[in-house]
């Protein structure tokens, strides 16, 4: 098959395919090249001519139904319920690399010249045998009714699978919508029944949330004056929640939605603020680099419909090998165990993916 993606919406129980069935996806160098564009998005987190913006042509596009009696829905219910017996994999420890990161991006913070700042790393893990990606993405619908699933495939960036939370811009004609998304606590035991509304939360995810919010207000107020805020609120995702803000607004027209989101992106939920000196600090010193994790991707149609999510929780698939990706935004009181553990746990949402069939 030639360049495709297929994702499916939150709560949805279907799945779109969209595919190019001649050339190569086109490729952009800045989001603002997306002004006027249709298509499927693959954004990186750090843009270069080798790893460009690709726009999927949506030459054929075709609905695909899901039902929950495929392949993951029944172990979605074991897994995620308080009885579930998956052995547990986090690793208690930093690496030494990870330490290092960690060390250096706190420094900055402690003498105040980053208010926060995201610190990411990658993950290897394997399977016996590859497993089809189809099915991979057929476990993660299962497995994540909340989540926008998608997973996509082309010669520049290779086979993506994301399970993600966060919406980056979605709506159609003048009405639209984002949120900001931060702070991370793990549901365990007795807390997996339900949405989290028990949750209690520290004063670093609060302030976390906060961070994001003002930069996602900020961004916004230079596009429309009519936009309202919401929140926040707990929401889950998997066995993890977070704190959610939702934002609301209006736009003249949706032929300049690139502009947009050269503004939004990146959030401050994946870099940090200042925005452009946390950026550049991240694509010096972080020692994996993050490709097209905590990029954006998902379907742009101004007119029709566009809904594009920040790729969190996601992995890079090569065959038999997956690189599994994970960040954590960093204050003055964070602490290397506590980041550490926060990355695990997100890891995990993509372990159970590949290691289902051992279940």
């Amino acid at each position: 098959m030639s360049a495709y993606a297929i994702y499916r919406l939150p709560h949805e129980d279907h799945a779109t395919l969209v595919q190019q069935t001649e050339g190569e996806p086109a490729e952009f160098l800045s989001c603002t090249e997306l002004n006027g564009k249709h298509g499927f998005v693959v954004a990186p987190f750090e843009v270069t001519a080798q790893q460009p913006i690709l726009l999927i042509r949506p030459d054929r596009v075709e609905t695909i139904r899901l039902s929950w009696s495929e392949e993951g829905g029944a172990w979605s219910e074991k897994c995620l319920s308080a009885e579930c017996n998956l052995t547990p994999h986090s690793t208690l420890l930093p690496s030494r690399t990870y330490q290092i990161d960690f060390a250096n991006y706190h420094a900055q913070l402690e003498a105040g010249i980053f208010r926060k700042i995201v610190l990411a790393r990658c993950a290897e893990e394997a399977s016996e045998v590859a497993i089809d990606p189809m099915a991979l993405f057929r476990r993660a619908c299962g497995l994540y009714p909340r989540m926008f699933i998608s997973l996509v495939s082309t010669s520049k960036s290779g086979v993506w699978l994301i399970a993600t939370p966060e919406i980056l811009l979605e709506g159609k004609a003048h009405d639209w919508h984002t949120i900001a998304l931060a702070g991370t606590m793990r549901l365990e035991g007795d807390s997996l029944i339900g949405e989290g509304e028990k949750v209690t939360w520290a004063t670093k995810d609060i302030q976390e949330q906060r961070i994001v919010t003002t930069y996602i207000a900020e961004c916004l107020e230079q596009f429309t004056g009519d936009f309202r805020e919401e929140g926040p609120r707990t929401v889950r995702a998997a066995n993890l929640v977070h704190l959610r803000s939702d934002f609301t607004f209006t736009l003249p027209d949706g032929q300049h939605l690139g502009d947009l989101l050269h503004a939004l992106h990146p959030t401050p939920a994946v870099c940090g603020l200042p925005k452009r000196e946390t950026f550049n600090f991240i694509i010096q010193n972080e020692h994996t680099p993050r490709r097209y994790y905590s990029g954006f991707m998902g379907m742009l149609d101004p007119d029709a419909g566009t809904h594009l999510y920040v790729s969190l929780r996601c992995m890079n698939i090569e065959g038999s090998h997956y690189h599994l990706y994970a960040g954590g935004g960093l204050l003055t009181d964070s602490t290397v165990s506590q980041e550490w553990l926060e990355t695990e746990a997100k890891l995990e949402t993509m372990r159970r993916v590949i290691r289902q069939n051992n279940v």
